[in-house]
Formats: structure tokens, sequence, C-alpha cells
């Protein structure tokens, strides 16, 4: 079976009074025979919201534990990769920017960094779980299951008292020149103390991850999109040199990019090339904040 019958991606466009909340929303189709599992590694990123309508995959971040047979997924910020194995299935998936976050699941994201949970169990996400009626059949139409994403966030939350300051943030967060965090704090117009706390809270990790995240993904989606190329001619100009960037790629990745490289992506190589020629941006941690 080609790869093109077996991935099929739909993205959609947040409407624009929840641009600012949202990366995408999309809908996937894995098309596999019944009895064959898909196995692929999420890479770093923000949280997300993930309804399945048919046989729910496996998923395990890390160093956490696993979850399996949940009909909705729910993950919070990444540094690191999350395993999953897919079967035949048609899932929506949320992409929350930092703002999403503190508007609708408003807690401290910083504590469910690297986790995946069964989204109906998990107090935080809890609120959620109605879209299980809306999301997890096959019985509406993408038009239809995207208007009623569309209504339910509307009327779930008011936009958060620090939405300014999040989204500078994230704005100052994405430049691909930022190197220090003294610069990160300046720009961003908060002292370096404010800004470890803003950026744990809604953005899940410490400002210097944060930077170093950035620069492994600059390097990752670019690797991604371009199977030939080599490590070398892809990695971050930031990086002091190659022992470097591998170093950095363990430290988040849990293994060497050449280990990487040589398993199978045919999950997340379909899904990035697709968001990449529609949405202009093979990753949500690299979408700048509007």
């Amino acid at each position: 079976m080609a790869e093109g019958d077996v991935i099929d991606v739909r993205f959609f466009a947040p409407p624009a009074d929840l641009a600012h909340c949202f990366t995408t929303f999309y809908r996937l189709e894995v098309n596999v025979p019944p009895d064959e599992k898909l196995e692929d590694w999420l890479q770093p990123e923000w949280g997300n919201l993930r309804f399945f309508t048919d046989d729910p995959p496996t998923a395990q971040a890390l160093k956490g534990p696993r979850v399996d047979g949940a009909r909705f997924q729910a993950t919070g910020p990444s540094s690191c990769m999350t395993h999953f194995t897919l079967g035949r299935t048609r899932m929506w998936g949320i992409g929350l920017r930092p703002l999403g976050w503190a508007r609708f699941v408003a807690d401290d994201a910083s504590a469910h960094a690297n986790t995946v949970v069964d989204g109906e169990a998990a107090p935080p996400f809890a609120r959620f779980a109605p879209l299980c009626d809306v999301l997890c059949t096959r019985a509406r139409s993408d038009e239809e299951q995207f208007d009623a994403l569309a209504s339910f966030f509307r009327q779930l939350a008011e936009p958060p008292r620090d939405q300014p300051r999040i989204q500078r943030v994230h704005e100052v967060m994405v430049d691909p020149r930022l190197l220090q965090v003294e610069e990160f704090a300046r720009r961003s117009g908060l002292s370096k103390r404010t800004l470890e706390r803003v950026c744990a809270r809604h953005f899940g990790f410490a400002p210097r991850l944060l930077l170093r995240r950035q620069r492994l993904m600059r390097s990752l989606a670019a690797f991604m999109l371009e199977p030939r190329a080599s490590w070398s001619a892809v990695i971050d100009r930031h990086y002091h040199d190659q022992s470097h960037f591998v170093h950095e790629f363990h430290a988040f990745m849990g293994c060497t990019p050449s280990d990487y490289a040589a398993q199978p992506h045919p999950v997340l190589s379909a899904f990035m090339a697709e968001r990449k020629r529609i949405w202009g941006s093979p990753v949500q941690t690299l979408d700048p904040p509007t």
C-alpha cells in the first residue's frame, strides 16, 4: 500500500477569533489493514488534544507511563520524544498554543510537561470530554465537526488577563536570532525572574530550555523535510559544532541523530510535509503566536 493511500491529513485554520489560541485543527485518517500498526515518534511540541474514532493508539513519553486505549489523549508541552503505535483510525487533533493552554486548560503547564494522559480521566482535561461525542465518530462530515469544534471553544472560556504578556514572550521566543535568556527577557519587557514564571506556567519550561528546544526543532524540521540531506547540512547555525548538536539531540530525544534517522516515520513525515505545504510551517513549535 502506498504511503499516500495510508495517511490522509487535512488541516483547518482556526477562526479568526480563536487563531491566537490554536496552531491548527486537523483531521488524520490512517488506512492500514485491521491487523497492522504504524509506529512513530512525536517530536517536542506544545500541548495537544487528540480524539480517535477507532482503535485508539498506545502512546508514551520518553520517561512517562504508557496510555493505551484512550479515545481522548491529552498531552502537555514536551521537550522529548513520544512513542506511539497507531492502527486503522480517524483522529482529530487540536494544537494548543501557549495562549490556548492558558485560556482553556488554565493550569500550570510545567506540571503537565512531557506527559500523555487519558483526557477523560485527567481533571485538567475533563472539560474537553464532551468533544468525544462530536469527534469520536464517523457520522459527521469534516466541516460539521470543525464547526462544532469552533463553537465549543468559543463558549468555553474568556481570554486570560495575561494574554498580551504571553503573546509577547511567544513572539520573541520564535525568533531564530535569539540566543540568550538575558536578551529574551529584555525584548519581552520582563525581568528574568518574571520571564521564568511566565514560561513555566504557560509554556511548560524554563526560558533557557525553550531556546534550546527551538534550536533543535529548527534543525530537526529541516532534516525531516529533506530526507536525503545530511545532518551536517541542516543543523542550526547556533550550534558550536556537530558534536554540540549530537549532545543536544540526545538530551532532548534520547537517541543519536543517526539512530533517529534510521527509525521509520510514516506518520510524522507525511504530516510534516503536508503541514508545510498547506500551512507554511512543518511543526507547531516554530509557528509564531499569530
